[in-house]
């Protein structure tokens, strides 16, 4: 009993300082952070001509419509703090902005609020422009803020190996001074409510003293405990991702099987015969006249979403899995013409994806960009502790 008891304590605390010492999938992180930025940067380059029908105030959904919902859900947009076209203009260009910087990992910290506030702003003010994919980037821009997602792959990474620091230069500290007034005026004018500004400035404090302490006393007490507060906040965030992403299979998965369509293994053959679901009617065509195909696509749909939240326990059958599914959303892309929820639901994905073969992704990356021709016979190397960075 006793062997037990101090055995139970002793994987307990290899957990702890597992969790508390460092941040955990790093590689994962990053393409998380370099598929979601990368997917709403390119959603708002596709509808720039657009912007204004989608989000500004030539759209259906008027400024005095979204007051009055914003009133009464209390979501937060700053695009409610003025009805002005160039008010518009700015955070559209500002949101385009911050999703250049966080795909590069340039000032991760600030720039992922910054990106966080654009998707909340444009995707509150007019909530029924989407296709589902923009729920999953309204939850992943959220918990973006709380992982340190720029510790590889990441302009803060190469900084930090260069200089060593992330925090060296002016930029940093006047990021984070325009975003404390813009969030001062929010809160002064009550344009936010209350629980978004009290949210922003705890974020604002917290990653400026990490400042004043990383520029003082870099190797002091006071840094490690705020090292250990970021790698909890960060592994906490890397965990609800990933209980995200199965949440949404499972219970798609699940819905799916009290639908009659479902059931008889018909549900595909419908949207195909949909103009706004066919942007290749050729292809469309030929799929849906396959009774066979589409019930064997359609039965695949159900059992990979039902069954992915169980793979995880054995890595061989998830990797396979997370494959076909990565698969089964390209195919999603092309057959119903539903680009942007596709590559969301990929970069979602992307969390289980194996550290070697990140790394190995990697490697070849780099060399392509280096230009060196990498022989396939080349080892890969093992994952490194990847540099300390503010992220």
């Amino acid at each position: 009993m006793v062997d037990g008891v101090r055995r139970a304590r002793a994987v307990l605390g290899r957990a702890a300082a597992k969790v508390t010492g460092e941040a955990l999938g790093p590689y994962q992180s990053a393409v998380v952070r370099i598929g979601f930025a990368g997917t709403w940067l390119f959603f708002l380059l596709c509808e720039f001509p657009n912007r204004a029908e989608l989000y500004g105030p030539d759209g259906p959904w008027s400024w005095r419509l979204a007051e009055r919902l914003t009133d009464s859900n209390g979501a937060f947009t700053v695009l409610m703090w003025s009805d002005s076209t160039l008010w518009f203009e700015i955070v559209y260009a500002v949101s385009m902005l911050a999703s250049v910087g966080l795909l590069l990992g340039w000032r991760t910290r600030a720039t992922s609020v910054v990106f966080m506030v654009g998707v909340l702003s444009l995707q509150n003010r007019s909530v029924f422009m989407g296709d589902g994919g923009d729920n999953v980037i309204h939850l992943m821009a959220i918990y973006l803020v709380l992982t340190r997602c720029a510790q590889v792959w990441s302009l803060d990474a190469r900084r930090a190996r260069l200089q060593g620091s992330a925090c060296a230069g002016a930029a940093g500290p006047v990021l984070w001074g325009v975003l404390g007034l813009v969030f001062a005026y929010g809160t002064v004018t009550g344009e936010s409510g209350y629980g978004w500004p009290a949210a922003f400035a705890a974020v604002w404090v917290v990653c400026g003293l990490w400042w004043l302490v990383d520029r003082r006393d870099p190797e002091g007490e006071g840094r490690a405990v705020l090292d250990v507060l970021a790698n909890l906040l960060h592994n906490a965030g890397l965990l609800v991702i990933m209980a995200e992403v199965c949440l949404i299979y499972a219970t798609a998965g699940w819905y799916k099987i009290q639908g009659s369509r479902w059931q008889d293994g018909t549900a595909l053959y419908y949207p195909l015969g949909l103009d706004y679901f066919t942007p290749w009617p050729g292809l469309s065509a030929l799929v849906a006249g396959s009774g066979t195909l589409v019930m064997l696509l359609s039965y695949g749909t159900v059992a990979v979403q039902v069954a992915f939240p169980f793979t995880l326990f054995n890595r061989r059958i998830k990797n396979v899995l997370l494959a076909v599914m990565m698969l089964e959303h390209v195919g999603i892309a092309v057959l119903l013409g539903l680009p942007f929820f596709s590559l969301a639901m990929i970069a979602a994905d992307a969390v289980f994806l194996p550290t070697g073969f990140l790394v190995w992704l990697g490697v070849r990356a780099a060399a392509v960009r280096s230009g060196r021709a990498v022989p396939a016979a080349e080892p890969v190397p093992a994952p490194r502790e990847p540099e300390p960075v503010q992220r």
